[in-house]
């Protein structure tokens, strides 16, 4: 019996269109392939929303993700919006979607390719073989504790965590060890803060559920350095919001473009899965956008919203055999390139490999 599957599709501003056309023309091409059936219904989010509805966020976007399996986005904003009020701008309604779908935590790999080893500002030698999930709690610690305060003279925030908190993202993380290499590195300071003496005692208790896996700990200092001194030495790191912001940014130029990287957000209902990278109004429309993150962020949906790993396997190699063929869009040109692409072909070659 065919699988059948509801995809909510946010195309968003700037590229968004561009590069999310391409992860369903290859989601398309594998799911006839894997013997799925993937139906999507598109959902207003961003400045677009804000120029049809005038909210970033309508209610209608909301309820629509309700009723999804998994929802595919693809990059909002732009200069058009700036001088927006907070509320109105559409950063605030992506905010606001993520809390509406209790995405507590965000899935950040970093993955360098042997065929773009050059592309990162680090030695060959350093980031060759290098696979990293980083897994960030995405809404908790001091971005949102309470109390918080701006005077005049002083101005705190509060780094708070509960207990059911750190114990769900540190389920997800164990999970996505048990199907990776079972190695988890828990991010944290706890020689200077109790939060963080906190968050590694229950890291601690959970990992008895797991004893295939081998947890570590690590001070966040001492993390930061050694992603770049050695980053092979990861697999899964598990660490706070504010570390996790930090350090993920920190692990995706392992790979040397911002464009290569897919994420998502999942946690108590509908995940979201999303290139890291932002709109680039500057060249929308003009065929030169890399898809590669957004094919990439939609092969993260089908393997961990979706559960079709093999279908998720199947974009993976895809991607690996276009660059291996040499096949680059602009911004990774200068790579080893055979041929420069447009955005669309690039996804044309994709599906044709995914297909197979």
């Amino acid at each position: 019996m065919t699988k059948s599957y509801k995809i909510g599709v946010i195309k968003g501003d700037g590229i968004g269109p561009e590069i999310i056309d391409e992860a369903i023309k290859v989601l398309d091409a594998v799911s006839v392939a894997q013997g799925c059936n993937l139906k999507y219904t598109e959902m207003l989010l961003g400045g677009v929303a804000i120029d049809e509805t005038g909210v970033p966020l309508p209610d209608e976007t909301i309820q629509g993700v309700g009723k999804c399996d998994a929802v595919l986005f693809g990059a909002i904003g732009g200069p058009k919006w700036d001088n927006l009020e907070r509320h109105l701008r559409p950063e605030t309604g992506l905010l606001g979607l993520r809390k509406e779908m209790g995405t507590f935590a965000n899935l950040r790999p970093a993955t360098v390719y042997d065929e773009l080893i050059n592309a990162s500002t680090l030695k060959p030698g350093v980031i060759e073989g290098v696979d990293i999930m980083v897994v960030r709690e995405l809404t908790g610690g001091i971005y949102f504790g309470e109390p918080r305060e701006l005077l005049e003279d002083r101005a705190y925030n509060t780094m708070v965590y509960t207990r059911e908190e750190v114990e769900r993202i540190a389920r997800v993380a164990f999970d996505i060890a048990m199907i990776r290499q079972k190695r988890i590195c828990s991010v944290d300071k706890a020689n200077v803060l109790e939060v963080s003496q906190f968050w590694r005692e229950i890291v601690e208790e959970v990992a008895k559920d797991y004893p295939e896996v081998e947890l570590s700990h690590m001070y966040v200092d001492n993390a930061a350095m050694q992603l770049i001194r050695d980053p092979k030495q990861f697999d899964v790191i598990l660490t706070g919001n504010i570390f996790g912001d930090i350090l993920s940014d920190a692990a995706s130029m392992l790979s040397g473009s911002i464009g290569l990287l897919p994420s998502a957000s999942t946690g108590e209902g509908v995940g979201l899965f999303e290139p890291i990278h932002g709109s680039a109004p500057d060249i929308a429309g003009q065929g030169i956008a890399n898809p590669l993150a957004t094919i990439s962020s939609a092969s993260m949906m089908l393997r961990y919203a979706l559960g079709e790993t093999k279908s998720a396997d199947k974009i993976d190699a895809a991607i690996k055999k276009a660059l291996k063929e040499g096949y680059r869009t602009g911004d990774i040109s200068d790579y080893d390139a055979k041929e420069v692409v447009t955005c669309s072909e690039m996804g044309d070659i994709i599906a044709g490999y995914a297909s197979k």
